[in-house]
């Protein structure tokens, strides 16, 4: 049964899906001295930087070492440059493949429609040169791509979301242990630096009060944001009540649709975004 759904559009993740997520027409990343290593962008303060920010008149507790001979033979007067700071632009990505993303009522799981959001942003994070790096998360375990750029790293981090999504449909509800996400949580404090932008795949239920406390010391120095793909039933539940099973009781309940108003307050309280993925979006 198992085997069968792993040949199922939808249900089974394929790295070639996600590298043919690339969007060729993305503008290219704005030209940068080639000594500049992957993943460093421009920042607005000034810094100590490559690309020249401005000559200007010197001013009391300028740096002395930064006149500028030429502006400063030509005026008379001293002047210095600045530089744009360098930092860091780095993204990681994180999917959520434990048993509670792996169903659907559309045309895929929840967890491959996270996996597809989830390449979307890193092929966009590749186009500008950003290192980057993943994590996935079933009921067995954890998988990691490390860092890298370039198209040759979204197709390992491509294979390794395929791989993992196997892995979790195989194993079920049956892994071998409970993976919890503040595991994977304090794992990225490690992985990437401040100022990383850390992109969390999951859904309405991925993120438990248990884990806020890892979440918030991860978004302290970083731009961390939930991506909650929706399942069209989360959209637009029907409009009858349906049979609720468990154990010798019988009920019927309505659904409502998903509100992500409260889920969104408890994460602006932890310094943490969330983004709505629409049903048709994913």
């Amino acid at each position: 049964m198992v085997t069968a759904a792993l040949n199922v559009p939808g249900i089974r993740l394929v790295a070639e899906e996600l590298l043919a997520l690339r969007d060729t027409r993305l503008p290219r990343a704005r030209h940068r001295p080639v000594t500049r290593r992957p993943g460093a962008v421009q920042a607005r303060p000034a810094g100590s930087g490559m690309d020249l920010r401005e000559i200007r008149a010197f001013a009391e507790g300028d740096d002395f070492r930064r006149i500028d001979p030429a502006a400063t033979a030509r005026t008379g007067a001293p002047h210095i440059r600045s530089f744009h700071e360098e930092r860091d632009d780095t993204v990681l990505l994180i999917a959520d493949f434990r048993p509670a993303m792996l169903w659907g009522t559309g045309d895929s799981l929840r967890s491959v429609r996270a996996a597809r959001v989830l390449a979307r942003r890193g092929w966009q994070a590749a186009a500008r040169r950003a290192v980057l790096a993943a994590i996935s998360l079933d009921a067995s375990g954890v998988a990691v791509a490390a860092a890298g750029a370039g198209v040759a790293q979204m197709g390992r981090i491509s294979r390794m979301l395929a791989d993992s999504h196997d892995r979790a449909l195989a194993a079920g509800r049956r892994g071998d242990r409970a993976t919890s996400l503040r595991e994977v949580l304090a794992r990225a404090v490690a992985m990437v630096p401040s100022g990383a932008e850390v992109l969390i795949a999951t859904g309405p239920d991925g993120i438990r009060p248990a884990d806020e406390a890892a979440l918030a010391r991860l978004a302290r120095q970083r731009r961390v944001r939930v991506l909650l793909p929706l399942d069209p039933l989360d959209v637009a539940p029907p409009a009858a009540p349906l049979p609720i099973h468990a154990g010798p009781e019988r009920r019927l309940a309505r659904l409502r649709p998903f509100d992500p108003a409260p889920l969104a307050d408890r994460m602006a309280g932890l310094n943490v975004s969330l983004e709505v993925i629409p049903d048709d979006a994913g």
